[in-house]
């Protein structure tokens, strides 16, 4: 099933396979977190697609074609992960605190992006917080401070 979800998003994204994006790119591994919590409850919504691609470009300042490219890249590298530890390994050495942080906060908005919380988004973003290192108190404000964004 997350094989079919994942094809899915490749063929809303545009399909084929990105090479720009080096597999021990936080960028990579970021986005990767991103793809998982769009595909986690198995609704894949245009508005979350949407927030995705927004995020990508914005917060990775890269352009439409390049944040496309990283995107595509990071949905073929979510339906080889294993695990969390693919992903959260490489932030853990590329970011600081503020870093992992702003990863967080990233997950809660495209979890947010479909107007609620799923119970599985929450819980992946948890767990990914717990391996980011980033304490329970903060990831409780930060998706506090997301949600309360989404309901103005």
């Amino acid at each position: 099933m997350l094989r079919s979800l994942t094809d899915f998003i490749a063929e809303i994204a545009g399909g084929g396979r990105a090479s720009a994006f080096a597999e021990n790119d936080y960028r990579l591994a970021a986005a990767a977190l991103l793809v998982h919590v769009v595909t986690i409850d198995g609704v894949i919504g245009a508005d979350e697609m949407a927030k995705l691609r927004r995020l990508l470009a914005d917060r990775f300042n890269l352009n439409e074609g390049d944040a496309e490219k990283l995107l595509e890249a990071a949905i073929a590298r979510d339906a080889e992960a294993v695990d969390l530890y693919a992903f959260t390994s490489v932030l853990n050495r590329a970011m600081d605190e503020e870093g992992r942080k702003r990863v967080v906060e990233m997950m809660f908005e495209v979890a947010y992006a479909d107007g609620g919380l799923t119970e599985f988004e929450d819980n992946l973003v948890w767990r990914a917080a717990e391996l980011l290192n980033v304490s329970s108190r903060d990831r409780v404000q930060i998706r506090k401070r997301v949600r309360d964004d989404f309901d103005d």
